[in-house]
């Protein structure tokens, strides 16, 4: 055994310098555990010294060292790409020592019964087929039930120690205690008008886990970034499990009618809050999107009466800089939106969102001063405290979560945000498909630009035939012979 750790600690010694992705494997040439590094030689060559503290500390660690036989490396551009093409390499092998980590039962999950007349939200470990509807896995217990007791306040549901009361025509009593006196809505109610609290309830339950997904993936960049991978790894796999368990809940079992679906009072209701001159029949809404400051994308939704209008959505790709900066990145968007609107002649919508506190409102109304044009109303939605900013002196505006203005508003910019994180993934995913080119030989940064410049896509790409790749400025005969055979060959996956 300490022969075959010595082995590896040569193989390791002579890797590369370099940010990368490194696979180990066993015996049978099995991959069992598939890492990132911003140095490869540094890292794998610290799981073979046996004075590693964390080695020691870690049985498993340990275990999975002494199985290791083979040692494979794909090495990356920078950090960012190798996260992301660790996660695609992880997904394709399932590695016991990555997968180990992914354990949705250990966290706590918040089962909604909607199959009865009366749900209640109760905690749980494990997932059932049984009708109902799941929100988690979440990691912070504590954090997750002074939630729900929030949410019996705000929303006036019922959790696990309630036992609802039938006291005729079809009404029921929740409580029989002083709690009926600290939550929201009448203590005794219809199965309708508790749906609707249900569904609210549900709603801002999405909405909070997503905020909590991002929370985790931020916190798994930045331990990536700190050079703590056992970390980041462990984040990114309860972010995959958290993620995947929302979208596994993006429809109800159960539903009751919308109030939503005519916008029209939730139109009026805008125009009455933010005291514009007539109800917003037309909205645009902008989002950011980013990776650390990499990948900087944003994304525009346009509501029409209320409803989306994807024929109207457009995306950008940040051109003025590069890095993290919400602020100019916002101003540049929405300064390239609405100049080409002004140079046109085209009327500008009734009302502006930002996704965003006052930094991005008012940079929003600086690209509007900068394109000489009159701005029509603008306000901000900040993430935290959901609150209304405006770019003038008036004060922030709290809206109660139920009102139907705060709710359009919500929906216009998490579509927005969604809209913009697809965009930024699309890009990502291209990058790392783009970047396995690396692995042919001689294909240096100006034939590979002019190959995919000329082709659109790696896809593409993949698709053409030798004759094809010829017609690439700088590509002979026999280099388009061997990249075809390469691209052929199953080293590429799409």
């Amino acid at each position: 055994m300490q022969n075959q750790i010595n082995e590896m600690r040569k193989i390791a010694r002579g890797l590369p310098s370099c940010p990368g992705v490194y696979l180990m494997k066993d015996r049978l040439g099995h991959v069992i555990y598939v890492g990132k590094a911003k140095n490869i030689k540094k890292r794998v060559s610290s799981y073979f010294q046996g004075s590693r503290r964390f080695i020691r500390a870690q049985p498993k660690i340990a275990a999975m060292v002494e199985m290791v036989c083979e040692i494979k490396i794909h090495q990356t551009q920078n950090e960012t790409e190798a996260l992301l093409l660790e996660g695609k390499l992880i997904k394709e092998y399932k590695p016991r020592y990555n997968t180990d980590f992914t354990d949705d039962k250990q966290f706590l999950q918040v089962r909604v019964d909607l199959q009865n007349e009366m749900p209640r939200f109760r905690l749980c470990r494990n997932k059932k087929e049984d009708g109902a509807h799941y929100y988690g896995p979440f990691a912070q217990a504590g954090m997750l039930r002074s939630t729900l007791s929030e949410m019996r306040k705000k929303f006036g549901i019922l959790l696990s120690d309630a036992s609802p009361v039938k006291v005729g025509d079809g009404r029921y009593k929740l409580y029989d205690d002083a709690r009926a006196e600290i939550f929201a809505g009448h203590n005794e109610t219809t199965v309708e008008e508790y749906g609707k609290r249900v569904e609210e309830a549900c709603s801002f339950l999405e909405g909070r886990a997503k905020s909590w997904l991002s929370e985790l993936r931020e916190s798994m960049l930045t331990a990536a970034a700190n050079m703590d991978f056992e970390r980041a790894a462990y984040l990114r796999d309860m972010a995959e499990a958290m993620a995947k368990t929302i979208g596994r809940n993006r429809k109800f079992t159960r539903t009751w009618p919308r109030a939503e679906e005519d916008e029209g009072p939730a139109l009026e209701r805008i125009g009455e809050v933010l005291h514009l001159e007539r109800a917003p029949k037309a909205i645009e809404c902008f989002d950011i999107s980013h990776v650390s400051g990499t990948f900087v994308v944003a994304s525009m939704v346009r509501f029409q009466n209320g409803k989306p209008d994807k024929r109207a959505y457009r995306r950008f790709k940040i051109r003025a800089f590069e890095g993290n900066d919400d602020f100019r990145a916002m101003q540049e968007v929405v300064g390239r939106r609405y100049g080409r609107l002004h140079e046109e002649g085209t009327a500008f919508p009734d009302l502006v969102v930002i996704d965003g506190g006052i930094g991005q409102v008012r940079a929003a109304l600086k690209a509007f001063l900068l394109i000489n044009a009159e701005p029509p109303p603008i306000i901000g939605l900040a993430k935290r405290e959901e609150t209304v900013v405006f770019p003038d002196e008036r004060g922030e505006l709290k809206l109660e979560f139920r009102d139907p203005a705060l709710r359009l508003l919500q929906r216009a910019r998490d579509e927005a945000h969604r809209f913009a994180n697809q965009f930024n993934a699309d890009l990502r995913s291209k990058k790392i498909k783009e970047s396995i080119l690396d692995d042919f030989p001689g294909l240096g940064k100006v034939r590979r630009s002019a190959l995919l410049s000329h082709f659109g896509s790696l896809e593409k790409m993949k698709k053409a035939s030798v004759e094809d790749m010829q017609k690439v400025e700088g590509i002979g005969e026999k280099f388009a012979k061997n990249l075809y055979q390469f691209l052929q060959s199953g080293k590429i996956a799409l």
